[in-house]
């Protein structure tokens, strides 16, 4: 407990002088409302699919496949969408119309983590290979269905999920939010959260205590697969097109982003709340430095220091408690 509320305080004071430098080089550009909208816009589907690979990673194991799955996801939308709505279908219908479309998106991307599930659980193969092959096909399944080419031309009541706002909070953030408390309740407030940290702390000891290890990772890689399709209703509703590879710079930010909030290689430790402030500091250096004009490489490099810095810190507290412990 220690350990967590540790890590959680270095990025809270990781966060607060994030917050004070970006304001300090760029004035009121970065403290008001618009810039603050701006980033509660673009940092969500970065958020879910970190969730998708946080809790993959908490079972010591990684899920590769989270891009090409909302890729996927957001194609099969974009083809119901396009296809069934050529016509004018008045307002109502097309409600329906999106809400059936984004659950056969759900519906596929559920799929994929379960055939991921199986690969890993059932026929024991590494994660990172099994999801890795899963990756493969399912973007060649991708290019495939587009032939290449961009989906674009959705209703409004679909890009409103990308776009809108709700009595002036954007609706990504909403959405964002609802995942996260979601998550948050699966792995601290149930059975299955429980037997997640102890597969990926002690396999052995979580096999021995009557836990099914394979029905556990099963469940783990669905989930996994849902929240890349969550994903996947931001990223085409927000670009207002879906395409086969969409997103592929996200997949190592996630890996970034779980590990920089405090969600452990090996598995079995990681918070909601760390990676949601792990988040919000790797937005804030984006938007920073786009206010100030900064090459995005310069971002790139300067959230892989922000991970190092939290990493050194971390590493002298955990020693100094460690001494503490032992004197």
């Amino acid at each position: 407990m220690l350990r967590k509320f540790s890590h959680f305080l270095v990025l809270s004071v990781v966060m607060v002088f994030i917050m004070l430098l970006m304001w300090g080089f760029t004035g009121n550009d970065f403290m008001n409302l618009g810039n603050f909208q701006s980033m509660a816009y673009q940092m969500p589907e970065l958020g879910v699919l970190s969730l998708a690979m946080m809790i993959a990673m908490l079972t010591s194991g990684i899920n590769l496949s989270i891009i090409a799955t909302a890729n996927l996801s957001g194609i099969v939308i974009a083809l119901i969408l396009t296809n069934t709505l050529s016509a004018d279908n008045g307002s109502a219908g097309t409600i329906w119309v999106v809400a059936l479309a984004i659950l056969a998106g759900l519906i596929v991307s559920a799929l994929v983590g379960a055939l991921n599930g199986f690969l890993i659980a059932v026929l024991d193969i590494s994660p990172i290979l099994a999801t890795l092959g899963t990756m493969i096909m399912v973007s060649g399944i991708s290019i495939v269905l587009t032939e290449g080419y961009v989906i674009s031309g959705f209703p409004p009541a679909m890009l409103a999920i990308g776009n809108g706002d709700l009595l002036g909070i954007p609706v990504p953030i909403l959405v964002f939010l609802a995942c996260a408390g979601v998550m948050s309740v699966i792995l601290n407030n149930t059975p299955l959260g429980t037997r997640i940290y102890l597969l990926g702390s002690n396999p052995v000891a979580c096999f021995y205590s009557g836990v099914d290890n394979r029905a556990v990772l099963f469940r783990t890689y669905i989930i996994s697969g849902i929240y890349s399709g969550v994903a996947a209703v931001i990223m085409i509703s927000r670009f207002n097109s879906a395409k086969a590879d969409y997103g592929e710079s996200y997949l190592l930010l996630t890996v970034l982003a779980a590990v920089l909030g405090g969600v452990s290689a090996a598995g079995g430790f990681g918070k909601v709340s760390g990676l949601f402030l792990s988040l919000v500091i790797l937005q804030m250096i984006s938007s920073g430095l786009n206010l100030m004009g900064i090459s995005n490489f310069l971002t790139l490099a300067l959230w892989g220091i922000v991970l190092i810095v939290v990493m050194v810190i971390n590493y002298f507290i955990e020693n100094q408690q460690q001494k503490r412990r032992i004197a």
